[in-house]
């Protein structure tokens, strides 16, 4: 699979896993290619957690569940039935979670193209999980970013200490297929932004 098929095929997985775990010689494939994404100052400010114990999953999908509600009370009562049908998690079903994590004060005090742009650091951790969200898509193994949590109860399950912040839980596992349409698109929650809207030439020249 090409560099480019595997970003076209990528998908949020919520609801195609197939129930198996993924194998360690796999998943630690995965975590390499990862492992190997680009980092301010070669800093590599990020870590793996990764989750398989049953009673941990099924905490926090309790809790993940918790926020869905809370978000989808907020909500207009249209959106509200548009959002209804959309999974937004597939926690237990996947059988594996990867937490990554971000340490800002990896690499020290100063570090080699942070010094203006701080933000920097928080960018690699996250070129980190798209290297590893297109390598699991190569191998069949889909990905799913869980973002209905409160962090500091993220934090506490997983005895972090404060200065480490979660970034992504993504759910990790085989699937019986990857969506041709995005979930969020085939329910009408919202569309593809066109290309052209989103390049400019020279200056910015939207208006949104």
């Amino acid at each position: 699979m090409s560099v480019y098929d595997a970003i076209r095929l990528r998908r949020d997985v919520r609801a195609e896993f197939t129930g198996e775990v993924v194998d360690d010689t796999t998943l630690l494939r995965i975590l390499d290619a990862a492992h190997r994404a680009p980092s301010v100052g070669n800093s590599m400010p990020w870590d793996f957690i990764v989750i398989r114990d049953p009673a941990t999953l099924s905490k926090f999908a309790d809790h993940v569940a918790g926020k869905r509600r809370e978000f989808q009370d907020a909500l207009p009562s249209d959106r509200s039935e548009t959002f209804t049908p959309i999974k937004i998690e597939g926690i237990t079903e996947s059988g594996t979670g990867i937490v990554v994590t971000h340490n800002q004060a990896r690499g020290g005090t100063h570090v080699l193209g942070r010094a203006t742009v701080p933000e920097t650091g928080i960018y690699s951790t996250i070129l980190a999980i798209q290297n590893l969200w297109l390598a699991a898509t190569a191998e069949g193994v889909g990905v799913g970013w869980v973002s209905f949590y409160d962090t500091p109860v993220l934090a506490d399950l997983l005895d972090l200490p404060d200065h480490i912040k979660p970034v992504a839980w993504l759910c990790v596992g085989p699937v019986d297929e990857f969506q041709q349409i995005p979930d969020l698109e085939r329910f009408g929650w919202r569309t593809r932004r066109p290309l052209e809207d989103a390049i400019h030439w020279e200056r910015f020249t939207s208006s949104e």
